[in-house]
C-alpha cells in the first residue's frame, strides 16, 4: 500500500469500527437545475470564467439544511458534542492514488462561482499531485458524489471525527406520478450516511427532504443562500 491508501484504510475502519453508521435515502427532482443549467450556463461561464455544475447547489442545500439540524454539523468529543457554527464543507475528489477530501472554508460565505472554482481547482491540483495537506484538514460535513462515475446508488461511509455525509449520483430519466400523471423527469438518488449515537434518524429523515426541496426549488435555495 502507498502512504495515502494505508491513511485511507485506517480512516475508513475507524469510522466503522467507532461510529453507529446507518444510512437514509430518498430521490430529487433535478428538472429544474437542470434547465437553470441549460439556460444560464453560457452566461455564467462567460461571466466566472468557471462551468455551472450540480456540486454548488447541493453545497448550498447542504449548507441550509445544515442551519435547520445543526447536530448534522457537530462531532463527538468524548462526551460532548461540540456544534460547530460554522460550515467548511469536504468535497470527495476521486483520484488515482485515493479518495482525497479537500476542504471548501467558510462554504456558506461563498458564491456559486466561488464553490465551483473551488472544487475546479481542488481537482486540478489532485491531478497533479500539488493539493496541499492544509486543504484536507477539518471540515465539519462532507459531500460526494458517486454519479459522475455512473453510480445509480451508493452507501457513502463517514469521514471522521464528522457524522454526516451526502451522497450524490447518476441522474437519470424516470417515470414519477406528478398531480396525477405519469411523467418523465430527471431524477437523483441521494443517500446521507449519519451517526446515529447524536443524530437521530428523524433529525436525519427530515435533514435530506430539506435537502431534497432546496434543490427541487432552486429560487428558495438562492434566497436561502
Amino acid at each position: 500500500m502507498s502512504r495515502r491508501r494505508r491513511t485511507i484504510a485506517q480512516r475508513l475502519v475507524e469510522a466503522q469500527q467507532t461510529a453507529a453508521m446507518l444510512t437514509t435515502f430518498n430521490e430529487i427532482d433535478m428538472t429544474k437545475v437542470i434547465d437553470i443549467r441549460s439556460r444560464r450556463k453560457d452566461s455564467f461561464k462567460e461571466r466566472t470564467g468557471v462551468g455551472l455544475g450540480f456540486s454548488s447547489f447541493f453545497v448550498k442545500a447542504s449548507i441550509g439544511a445544515l442551519k435547520a439540524f445543526p447536530m448534522l454539523n457537530a462531532e463527538i468529543q468524548g462526551d460532548e458534542i461540540v456544534l460547530k457554527h460554522y460550515y467548511d464543507i469536504g468535497i470527495a475528489i476521486g483520484a488515482a492514488e485515493g479518495l482525497v477530501v479537500p476542504v471548501l472554508r467558510d462554504a456558506d460565505r461563498m458564491s456559486f462561482a466561488e464553490i465551483e472554482q473551488g472544487i475546479k481547482t481542488f481537482a486540478q491540483q489532485t491531478e497533479n499531485g500539488t493539493l496541499s495537506l492544509d486543504a484536507l484538514r477539518g471540515g465539519t460535513f462532507t459531500i460526494t458524489n458517486g454519479g459522475v462515475f455512473g453510480s445509480l446508488l451508493s452507501t457513502p461511509i463517514l469521514n471522521p471525527p464528522q457524522v454526516g455525509i451526502l451522497g450524490m449520483h447518476k441522474i437519470e430519466p424516470r417515470p414519477i406520478a406528478l398531480n396525477g400523471e405519469v411523467v418523465i423527469r430527471s431524477m437523483m438518488y441521494v443517500a446521507l450516511s449519519y451517526d446515529h449515537r447524536i443524530v437521530d434518524g428523524r433529525e436525519a429523515v427530515q435533514f435530506l427532504v430539506r435537502v431534497k426541496e432546496l434543490v427541487e426549488d432552486p429560487e428558495s435555495l438562492m434566497l436561502e443562500g
